[in-house]
């Protein structure tokens, strides 16, 4: 059973999230913890995908990194997505930064 939402679903690391799809003018990359199941995944990609100026979100489970791109979002709407989610955001950065 995930631990992290008690969907009730085996934990995985294969699961991966992509919404969106228009071209944008930002993008960050952050770190999400908490995350053990695609449910999780869904869950995070859909409150992010609520706030204004996000036109795509990528979630990769294994690695718990959430790319959102768009233009006009901060990275503190992003965390109180995330918390909304039931997770927590670990870890900011632009799209490409080392």
């Amino acid at each position: 059973m995930c631990t992290a939402c008690a969907c009730g679903t085996q934990n995985g690391d294969s699961a991966q999230a992509v919404t969106g799809g228009a071209g944008a003018a930002e993008a960050n990359v952050y770190t999400v913890s908490g995350m053990t199941c695609g449910h999780c995944v869904s869950s995070v990609s859909a409150e992010i995908g609520k706030v204004g100026g996000v036109t795509d979100v990528r979630v990769d489970l294994s690695s718990g990194a959430v790319t959102v791109s768009g233009a006009g979002f901060s990275d503190e709407e992003i965390r109180v997505a995330v918390e909304q989610a039931g997770y927590t955001l670990a870890t900011a950065s632009p799209a490409g930064a080392a």
